[in-house]
C-alpha cells in the first residue's frame, strides 16, 4: 500500500511538473515587440508610421485653431524661455511630462493638442509619442517657435548648412539582412499594454536620447546604421550620406517590409528634410526597443542649398504676437 501511495505521490508531482514547465514554455514564448508591433500596425493601434506620420500643423492654422478655441497648446521649450515669449494660450509642460499631462486633464476634450518647441522637432518627437498612446489629435508645430515670430528664429537660422554637400554621394547602398525585432522585457503581455509601458519609458529618457548631430554621424559613418527616409526619387537625385540607406516613408517602416532590416546591435539613425518626420520616426524605432536617433535639422543642416524644396526659410516666419 505505501508503495502504491508513493507512486502516486510521484505521478502528480511530475504531472504538475509538466503543467508548471507548459506555463514556463508559454511565458518564455511571448514576444514582447511582436506583439506591440501587431498592435501597432492594427486598425486599433493607429498604424500612424504607415498612414499619418508626421502629424503637424502650420503656424498659421494654429493661429487660427487658436483664435476659435479649438486647439490645446503645449508649450514644451525650457520653462524660463516659455516665460520669455509664449504663444498666448498656450501652458508649458517639461517634454518628458506631456502624456501624463494630458492623462491628468480634459481641457484637450474635443480640441487639436498642439505641441509647440523651438524648431519642430522636439515637438515631433513627442506627438510621435503621443499619436502612438491614442491621441490622434495630436500635433507639432511646424518649425516650431522659430515659425511665430522672427524673435524666436534663431533655431533654425543658425542651423541651416551647406557644409556636407561635397560629401553626399549617389552610390545605391543595400538594406541590411532581415532579422529579429529587438527584445524587450516589460513582463505584460498585451500588445497594447506592452505599447503604453514602452511609451513611458521612451518620454522619461527624453529627446536627448533620441537625437544626434550631423557632424558626430558624417565624422563616424560606420558607427551608425543611417536611414535615408526619403523616395527613391530623391536618393537617387539628392545623393546621401555615406553608407545611407533608402526607406521609403509611410511603407518600409513595417514588420512586413523593411521594419526587420534594422539592426538591434547598433545605432540607428533617422534622417529626413527638416529633422521633424525624423524626430518621429525616431520615437516610434526607440518605443519598439531599436536605439534610434534622429538627425537634427535633416537635410537642411547638410546640403540646403541644394534643395529644392522642404526647406526653412524666412518666408516661415508668421510675425504673430506673442
Amino acid at each position: 500500500m505505501k508503495t502504491t501511495k508513493m507512486w502516486l505521490l510521484a505521478v502528480i508531482f511530475l504531472a504538475f511538473a509538466a503543467v508548471s514547465c507548459d506555463k514556463d514554455d508559454e511565458e518564455e514564448s511571448i514576444n514582447e515587440a511582436q506583439l506591440m508591433v501587431e498592435y501597432l500596425e492594427s486598425a486599433e493601434g493607429g498604424n500612424y508610421a504607415n498612414t499619418k506620420m508626421p502629424a503637424i500643423m502650420v503656424a498659421e492654422d494654429v493661429k487660427k485653431a487658436a483664435t476659435a478655441g479649438t486647439a490645446y497648446l503645449v508649450d514644451i521649450r525650457k520653462e524660463d524661455d516659455y516665460n520669455g515669449g509664449h504663444v498666448e494660450g498656450a501652458v508649458w509642460v517639461d517634454s518628458q511630462q506631456v502624456l501624463a499631462h494630458l492623462e491628468g486633464t480634459d481641457a484637450d476634450d474635443g480640441k487639436d493638442v498642439i505641441i509647440i518647441c523651438y524648431s519642430g522637432q522636439t515637438a515631433g518627437w513627442a506627438t510621435s509619442l503621443l499619436r502612438m498612446a491614442g491621441y490622434d489629435n495630436a500635433y507639432s508645430m511646424k518649425f516650431g517657435m522659430c515659425s511665430w515670430n522672427a524673435d524666436f528664429a534663431g533655431s533654425w537660422n543658425g542651423n541651416i548648412s551647406n557644409d556636407y554637400a561635397s560629401v553626399f554621394e549617389k552610390t545605391d547602398v543595400p538594406k541590411g539582412e532581415t532579422g529579429e525585432l529587438p527584445v524587450i522585457e516589460t513582463g505584460l503581455t498585451t500588445g497594447k499594454e506592452i505599447l503604453m509601458a514602452r511609451i513611458d519609458a521612451v518620454f522619461a529618457e527624453g529627446f536627448g536620447a533620441a537625437k544626434v548631430t550631423n557632424q558626430t554621424v558624417i565624422g563616424a559613418t560606420d558607427s551608425y546604421y543611417i536611414v535615408n527616409y526619403w523616395g527613391q526619387t530623391d536618393y537617387d537625385n539628392y545623393g546621401h550620406i555615406p553608407t545611407a540607406m533608402q526607406y521609403t516613408p509611410k511603407e518600409a517602416i513595417a514588420v512586413d517590409v523593411d521594419l526587420k532590416t534594422l539592426p538591434t546591435d547598433e545605432p540607428v539613425v533617422v534622417y529626413c528634410w527638416t529633422g521633424q518626420t525624423s524626430a518621429n520616426m525616431a520615437a516610434y524605432l526607440r518605443v519598439i526597443g531599436y536605439n534610434a536617433q534622429s538627425l537634427l535639422f535633416g537635410a537642411n543642416g547638410m546640403i540646403y542649398d541644394e534643395l529644392d524644396g522642404h526647406k526653412w526659410s524666412e518666408g516661415a516666419i508668421m510675425g504673430y504676437d506673442y
